[in-house]
C-alpha cells in the first residue's frame, strides 16, 4: 500500500539514490502524444505474461501510460472504498493486508512509467508526467485523508498489542498508522483542504523542475570549434564529443555535454585554461539563465510550499517533518553529523589547494587556482605524489569485465549468486542488457536490467529501481534495474571506465542486491522501502569490494591483452585512496548543508533570492571555499527539488558511517567469505523495513556503529 500511494515520489527517490553523471543520444524537441489506444489494446492494463512479469517493452507505447495509470487510480480508489466502507470490524486481514494487496494496476503501470521518464524520456512522456503529477498527489490524499479508512487503521493501531500479530505485521501496522498521521489524517477539514492544495502544487513543481533541469543540462553543453582546444582529452572522449555535436546538428564540431555534478570529468584533462573556465561556468550557471528552463522561481515556491506543509502538520520546518521518520530522527542530529566534519574537511581542502597552487606557481602560471583548475592540477599532484595517472588505469577497467568478473563475481563470493545474460526479453533501449539472477541452489531470485550509457533522454546520475517488487503475498520476485551514465564509446571501441565509474557500478549493484534479497511478506516494507539514511548503506557498503584483492585481481585486466594490472599500479591506487578527500568531503558537505539550510526555513520565511541565500548559507556553515563549490548548487540540485531527498541529502553521510563500520566487521571476521556474506544477507539485506533498522544493525554488529572507520577511510582523522 505505502509504495503504491507514494509511487511517484518513491520512483523519484530511486532516481536520486546515487550521486554521479549525465547525457547523450538525440531526443525529439517536439512531439505530439499518439492517439490514445483503446483499453483492450493497452498492454499495461493486464499483468505481463513474460518471465516474472517483465515489462512488454516491445508492445508498450507512449500513449499507453497515462490511460493505464488513470485506470489504476480508479481501480485502486474503488478497492480502498470497499475496505473503508466495510461493515465488519477492522482486522489486520480486512484492512491492513487488504490495503497491501490493493493498487496492483497502478503499481505495475506506474513503476514502468516513472522508470521511463527518468531513463528514456521524450516530450510525450514529459507531458504525461506533468499531467499525472497533481492527479497522483490528489490520489494519495484521497486515501490518506479518508476519515473512515483512517478510523479503521487507528483502531488496529490502538489494539495492536492484543491482536496476535507477527513481528512484521506489528511493524506494518505501526508504519501504516504513522504514514496516515504524517499525511495529515488527524488535521481538521480546513487544514486538510489546504494540505491537498499544497501537495498537488508541490507534485507539479517537482516534475516541472526535473524537466527544466534536463533541458537546461542539454542546452548547457560547451561547443568547441577547434579540436586543438581539446588538448589533454583522450581519443575516446574526443570522439564522443564529436558524436554528441553531430547528434545536435553541429557536425564537424565537438560538444562537451554537462554531467549532473558541478565538477565535470573533462576538467581533469583539458590543458586549455580558458576552456576549463568556460566549462565550469556553464556547469555552475545551468538552469539560472532567465529563460524557460530557469529553475529559481520553482525552487523558491517549493521551499515555501514545504515550509507551510510542515507548519500545518505541527513541525517547525520541513526538515523536522522529513527527518522525523528517518534514523537520524531530528535535523539537529543530521546537522551535527555534517558540521562536526566541516573543520577537518575544510582544513584538508585548504592544504590540498596549497599543493595545487604550488604546482601552478612552479609552472609560472601567474594566477590563483580556482574551481575550474582544481581537478587538472590535482591530477598532476596525484601523479607527483603517487605516480598515478588516471588515464593509465582505464584500460584495465573495461565495462563488461568489471560487471561480470568484478561486480557479479564479488556477489557470488559473498552470497553464492550467479548471473546469466539473456536476450529473449524486450528492452526499452538497445543499450539495455538483461540478466537472470540465481541463488546458490539454482533458484531464480530476480531479473536484472542494466542501462549503462549517457543519452539525452536520460536524467543525470546513477540509480536503481524496480519494474516489479518482491511481494510475499503474491509470490512475485523482483525485476530490478540499474541505470548509469557512462560515456558511450565510439563505434567499435571498448567502454573503458575510470576507477570512480567502476566504484559506481559496484554501488548501484549494492542497491540491486538490497532488492534482490528482499524476503518480506508485505510489499510496503520490501527491499529498498527503507529510510533514506539507511537505503544508501547497502550500496555504499558494496563499493568496498571493488578494491578487495581477490575481486580486483579477477577483473582488473587489460582490455587488449588480458594481462592483470601490475601490482605496482594496484598499490598506487590503494595508496591514493585518501587523495583529494578534503575536496570531495567539502563539496559534499556544502551540498548537504545547503539542503538543510533551505529546509530548515520556517513558514513565511521561505521565499528567498536563491543566489543570495546560497551564499549566506555556505558562509554560515563555514564551507564557503571559492575553489570548492558545492557538488550541487541550488539551481541544479535534483536530489532535493526533483527527487525524494528534500532535507535528506545528509543521508549519504549517515549511511556511510554504517557502511564503513559494517566493513570493519567483515575485516574483523575474515573478510570476503560466504559465511560473512550470509550473515549480512540475512540480517541486513533481506529484511527490508520489516523491523526497527537501528536495532537490526546493532544485532548484526554487536554494538552501536562507530564513526571512526569512516574518518579513517576519508583520511580525516
Amino acid at each position: 500500500m505505502l509504495r503504491t500511494l507514494l509511487l511517484s515520489s518513491a520512483i523519484a527517490l530511486a532516481l536520486s539514490a546515487c550521486d554521479r553523471a549525465a547525457t547523450e543520444s538525440p531526443m525529439p524537441t517536439t512531439a505530439a502524444a499518439p492517439a490514445e489506444p483503446a483499453q483492450g489494446e493497452n498492454p499495461l492494463l493486464v499483468a505481463s505474461t513474460l518471465a516474472f512479469q517483465a515489462p512488454v517493452f516491445d508492445r508498450i507505447q507512449d500513449a499507453h501510460y497515462q490511460p493505464a495509470i488513470e485506470e489504476g487510480m480508479r481501480q485502486h480508489l474503488a478497492e480502498v472504498r470497499t475496505i473503508a466502507d466495510s461493515a465488519e470490524p477492522p482486522t489486520f486481514a480486512n484492512t491492513i493486508e487488504a490495503l497491501e494487496r490493493s493498487g496492483e494496476l497502478l503499481s505495475r503501470a506506474g513503476a514502468v512509467f516513472f522508470a521511463m521518464t527518468s531513463a528514456n524520456t521524450n516530450p510525450a512522456l514529459q507531458a504525461a508526467e506533468q499531467a499525472l503529477a497533481p492527479k497522483l498527489a490528489e490520489h494519495g490524499d484521497a486515501i490518506h485523508l479518508d476519515p473512515a479508512l483512517f478510523a479503521r487503521v487507528q483502531t488496529l493501531h490502538e489494539q495492536r498489542a492484543g491482536l496476535g500479530l507477527t513481528p512484521e505485521q506489528l511493524f506494518v501496522v505501526e508504519r501504516a498508522y504513522d504514514t496516515f498521521v504524517r499525511a495529515g489524517a488527524r488535521l481538521d477539514a480546513e487544514k486538510q483542504a489546504e494540505l491537498r492544495t499544497l501537495n498537488s502544487e508541490e507534485s507539479s513543481l517537482t516534475t516541472a523542475f526535473s524537466n527544466m533541469l534536463l533541458a537546461a543540462t542539454k542546452a548547457g553543453g560547451v561547443l568547441v570549434d577547434d579540436v586543438a582546444k581539446l588538448d589533454g582529452l583522450d581519443e575516446a572522449t574526443i570522439a564522443a564529443a564529436a558524436e554528441a555535436a553531430k547528434a545536435d546538428g553541429k557536425d564537424g564540431q565537438w560538444l562537451l555535454v554537462l554531467q549532473n555534478t558541478t565538477q565535470q570529468p573533462v576538467l581533469a584533462s583539458l590543458t586549455n585554461r580558458e576552456l576549463r573556465e568556460q566549462v565550469m561556468a556553464a556547469s555552475l550557471a545551468r538552469a539560472q539563465k532567465g529563460d524557460a528552463n530557469d529553475t529559481r522561481a520553482t525552487i523558491q515556491r517549493l521551499a515555501e510550499l514545504r515550509a507551510r506543509k510542515a507548519e500545518l502538520l505541527g513541525y517547525p520546518n520541513y526538515a523536522a517533518y522529513s527527518i522525523a521518520d528517518q534514523m537520524a530522527g531530528t535535523p539537529e542530529v543530521a546537522l551535527k553529523l555534517l558540521t562536526d566534519t566541516v573543520p577537518a574537511a575544510t582544513a584538508r581542502a585548504r592544504a590540498e589547494l596549497a599543493k595545487i597552487q604550488s604546482v601552478v606557481d612552479a609552472q609560472g602560471g601567474g594566477f590563483q587556482a580556482g574551481a575550474a583548475d582544481w581537478d587538472f592540477y590535482a591530477e598532476q599532484v596525484r601523479k607527483a605524489e603517487f605516480d598515478l595517472d588516471a588515464e593509465q588505469i582505464k584500460p584495465y577497467f573495461e565495462l563488461d569485465r568489471v560487471l561480470k568478473d568484478g561486480v557479479f563475481f564479488a556477489a557470488g563470493q559473498l552470497y553464492g549468486i550467479t548471473a546469466k545474460e539473456r536476450t529473449d526479453l524486450p528492452v526499452y533501449h538497445p543499450d539495455v542488457r538483461v540478466f537472470d539472477i540465481f541463488d546458490a541452489d539454482g533458484t531464480q531470485l530476480a531479473l536484472f536490467y542494466l542501462d549503462p550509457f549517457q543519452r539525452e533522454s536520460k536524467q543525470g546520475g546513477a540509480w536503481m529501481g524496480n519494474f516489479v517488487e518482491q511481494n510475499g503475498l503474491t509470490g512475485t520476485i523482483p525485476v530490478i534495474y540499474n541505470v548509469e551514465n557512462y560515456t558511450r564509446p565510439a563505434a567499435g571501441q571498448p567502454a573503458l571506465l575510470s576507477f570512480d565509474d567502476t566504484t559506481t557500478l559496484f554501488h548501484e549493484f549494492g542497491h540491486a542486491l538490497h532488492g534482490i534479497f528482499s524476503k518480506t511478506t508485505y510489499p510496503s516494507v520490501a527491499g529498498t522501502n527503507v529510510p533514506r539514511d539507511f537505503v544508501e548503506f547497502p550500496s555504499q557498503f558494496n563499493e568496498h569490494w571493488a578494491l578487495d584483492p581477490k575481486v580486483f585481481a579477477n577483473y582488473a585486466k587489460h582490455y587488449r591483452t588480458g594481462e592483470p594490472m601490475p601490482q605496482e599500479l594496484v598499490e598506487k591506487i590503494v595508496r591514493a585512496r585518501t587523495f583529494n578527500q578534503g575536496y570531495a568531503t567539502t563539496e559534499y558537505l556544502s551540498a548537504a548543508l545547503l539542503d538543510m539550510a533551505w529546509h530548515t526555513l520556517p513558514a513565511g520565511d521561505a521565499k528567498k533570492d536563491v543566489e543570495a541565500f546560497e551564499k549566506e548559507a555556505l558562509a554560515k556553515y563555514r564551507v564557503d571555499l571559492a575553489a570548492v563549490p558545492p557538488r550541487y548548487r541550488t539551481n541544479y540540485f535534483s536530489h532535493i527539488w526533483g527527487g525524494g531527498y528534500a532535507a535528506g541529502y545528509y543521508a549519504y553521510f549517515g549511511a556511510e558511517v554504517l557502511d564503513h563500520d559494517a566493513f570493519q566487521w567483515f575485516r574483523e571476521n575474515g573478510g570476503l567469505t560466504r559465511a560473512n556474506g550470509q550473515v549480512f544477507r540475512e540480517r541486513i539485506l533481506s529484511i527490508g523495513h520489516s523491523r526497527d533498522l537501528a536495532q537490526a544493525y546493532r544485532e548484526f554488529r554487536g554494538k552501536e556503529p562507530s564513526v571512526e572507520p569512516l574518518l579513517e577511510h576519508r583520511g580525516l582523522k
